[in-house]
């Protein structure tokens, strides 16, 4: 049980990556914005529920999803402070 969520903890984590980078280049609360952030869910279940994971699996594969968002915008987010003049 435990093999089965750190792999689909894994998955969401990498999964987001390139989502977090996306969402970082779209304006907060957009609508394309909302669809990065919330674009693997769909995965994401049918992993959950094709591989008969325990509910408790849940919050760790949000955290994972989450980090994975972030880790993704981190590099977008840098350029866009290294183009912006320095105060």
């Amino acid at each position: 049980m435990a093999l089965k969520i750190l792999l689909i903890s894994v998955i969401c984590l990498l999964v987001n990556i390139p989502m977090g980078r996306m969402r970082e280049r779209c304006k907060k609360f957009s609508l394309a914005w909302f669809v990065w952030v919330h674009a693997s869910i769909p995965l994401i279940v049918a992993l959950r529920i094709g591989l008969h994971l325990h509910w408790i699996a849940i919050p760790i594969n949000i955290a994972s999803a989450v980090l994975g968002q972030l880790l993704g915008g981190l590099p977008e987010k840098q350029k866009r402070r290294a183009a912006s003049p320095a105060a």
